[in-house]
């Protein structure tokens, strides 16, 4: 039988579970996937933590993970775009994607270049469309100067370089071992701590992007950012309490989002750092690296060990 990864109650790494599961159907308009590679989250670990009970609740025994890449294995008789053995990308929302087969609705995929690599292509959905909707709400363009908190991060580096893309000269609030990999790609590094509030005031930055929370929305508007022009992901009390924005994920999910990212990937416009691969068996260990934070760029499963 294949396996996913799955939990029966709240806690840490230690909760989960490798498991044997049958083979999903993909009725209607679903599609079959055999999972090559599976990014996995913070917000993953932090709905099995409990920690968004009230904002996302599991129902035990619970799967895990959104993003994915693979090769379609069936499709249902309703499945439009997408045949036996096309390479996609994509992603699900059923908690399901730490898995060797998964079933999702042939909307949620696209095709995967073939240039892009797997682990690459399964980092793309969750992170690559908060970052997408992060450059867009800041309305980063040509003559701005826009900040990113946490630029080394799995949507901050992704954000950072899209924002570059889009003309912006972009700030990039990292430590110092990642500030090489940074100007690299043309986005200047800053270190956090102590004096980041004079070196932003210096550099008299124009829109801030916080993927990391703790205190960067209110630095932003002290700083005389206008709300509109900050968008967080990561910080849930400031974020209201100043009015900025909050878009994620969900606004800019969607295959055509995906589909445009997975090309700048294949132009090389656009590089997705991999920090780590681990197989299946090994998930609690790769939870426990993510924990660790200061990770450049995404930790990706490999459920049946054949990414490359």
């Amino acid at each position: 039988m294949p396996k996913a990864v799955l939990f029966d109650a709240y806690g840490g790494p230690e909760v989960l579970r490798v498991a044997d599961v049958p083979v999903p159907e993909p009725g209607g308009d679903r599609v079959l996937v055999r999972v090559r590679a599976a990014a996995i989250n913070p917000g993953e670990a932090m709905i099995r933590e409990g920690a968004l009970h009230d904002r996302w609740p599991a129902t035990f025994p619970s799967g895990q993970g959104s993003d994915l890449a693979g090769v379609v294995e069936r499709t249902g008789p309703g499945a439009q775009g997408v045949a036996t053995g096309d390479e996609v990308l994509g992603y699900t929302d059923e908690r399901a994607s730490h898995a060797e087969y998964v079933s999702v609705p042939a909307r949620q995929l696209t095709a995967k270049p073939p240039t892009v690599p797997w682990e690459v292509a399964g980092s793309l959905a969750i992170a690559g469309s908060t970052a997408y909707a992060c450059v867009r709400a800041v309305a980063a363009g040509p003559g701005d100067r826009v900040a990113v908190a946490g630029a080394a991060g799995g949507v901050g580096s992704i954000a950072a370089q899209l924002a570059r893309h889009a003309g912006a000269e972009v700030i990039g609030i990292a430590g110092p071992s990642h500030h090489s990999w940074l100007s690299g790609r043309g986005i200047q590094p800053m270190g956090y701590g102590e004096g980041l509030e004079e070196r932003l005031r210096a550099a008299g930055i124009d829109a801030l992007i916080d993927t990391h929370g703790t205190g960067y929305v209110r630095l932003a508007i002290d700083l005389g950012v206008a709300p509109e022009r900050v968008n967080t992901v990561a910080d849930f009390t400031e974020g209201p309490r100043y009015g900025v924005r909050m878009d994620g994920a969900a606004a800019a999910t969607g295959a055509g989002v995906l589909a445009e990212l997975a090309a700048l990937v294949a132009d090389g416009a656009l590089e997705v750092p991999i920090a780590a691969t681990y197989p299946l068996t090994e998930v609690r260990a790769a939870y426990a690296q993510l924990a660790t934070g200061h990770i450049e760029g995404k930790i990706v499963l490999i459920p049946r060990g054949d990414a490359a």
